[in-house]
């Protein structure tokens, strides 16, 4: 099963400094990783972003995202990283290297020189860089990425497999990019104004989701999915009390199965599910609604 989590390049509109943004967006990967999702997907809400847009946030995502014994050889010093300390720790077994087999345990490496005679130096968060050889047919460049299977430490005994590098990975695309995709499996977008997500509604799907994956898109806060994609401010939008709603509708109050992300580029979503339906906050932050949805609809059939 193929898990695609989408959260918007907004996703940090109401942080009041870099080190809460920054903070914020380590609790979206966290939840990500929790819940085992596959892709973690930054899709573009120009109009609802302030000081801090989907360059920022995908840059932070992508650091939270790299093993900590990697992390200085892959970037350095960089603004956008001025508080990663705040990150908190995802511990995913492709981040500390427990991940293991018959043949031991696997962990990413980053190829730090590339010899003439088929070896290449590989930093894998070991003492030092090892020499490896690279298998048949498998090309490196120095910077990149790869998997090291470890299966001794002392003495050090690894190799290098030829296999793509485990544990969530980041990416920025447009949000029809990201649905047209041949294992998007279920396409589900999270409102408040969507159908309530019950007991007997999730037994429906969660057999389908088990067999054809699912990519669950989620809005940010004030600004939810219908908002970003039909372009009606939340001021354009109060409630009946006058009280203006979190910009979960659309301009008549309904909730659409079918709407243009772009000029000739539709996009769908098979559902659009309500996965906090007691909520007893006007607003549910994008992080908190990981959680409570993904807790939802990962849950075996």
């Amino acid at each position: 099963m193929t898990v695609s989590v989408l959260v918007p390049s907004s996703l940090v509109r109401e942080a009041e400094d870099k080190r809460e943004a920054t903070r914020k967006i380590g609790y979206v990967a966290r939840a990500a990783t929790v819940f085992r999702a596959d892709r973690l997907i930054v899709f573009p809400d120009r109009d609802g972003e302030r000081r801090w847009g989907g360059g920022f946030v995908e840059t932070v995502l992508r650091y939270a995202a790299t093993p900590p014994h990697l992390r200085k050889e892959a970037w350095g010093t960089r603004s956008e990283l001025e508080y990663a300390g705040v990150l908190p720790p995802l511990r995913a077994p492709s981040q500390t290297g427990s991940e293991s087999d018959d043949s031991g345990s696997t962990r990413q490496g980053i190829v730090t020189e590339v010899g003439p005679d088929g070896r290449v130096r590989v930093n894998c968060g070991l003492q030092h860089p090892i020499s490896l050889v690279v298998p048949p047919k498998m090309e490196v460049d120095e910077g990149e990425r790869v998997t090291v299977r470890i299966s001794s430490r002392e003495p050090v005994r690894a190799k290098l497999v030829d296999e793509p590098v485990s544990g969530l990975s980041i990416h920025r695309m447009d949000l029809s990019e990201a649905l047209g995709r041949e294992d998007a499996g279920v396409r589900i977008a999270t409102s408040r104004f969507g159908e309530n997500l019950s007991v007997s509604r999730l037994g429906t799907l969660a057999g389908r989701i088990e067999a054809d994956g699912m990519t669950v898109a989620f809005g940010s806060p004030e600004r939810g999915l219908p908002e970003m994609l039909d372009g009606v401010s939340i001021e354009q939008r109060a409630d009946g009390d006058g009280v203006p709603g979190n910009g979960d509708e659309t301009r008549d109050g309904t909730v659409p199965s079918r709407i243009d992300v772009e000029p000739g580029a539709p996009s769908r979503f098979d559902l659009w599910l309500n996965t906090v339906p007691n909520q007893g906050s006007q607003v549910v932050r994008t992080e908190e609604a990981m959680f409570a949805s993904l807790a939802c609809l990962t849950l075996p059939e």
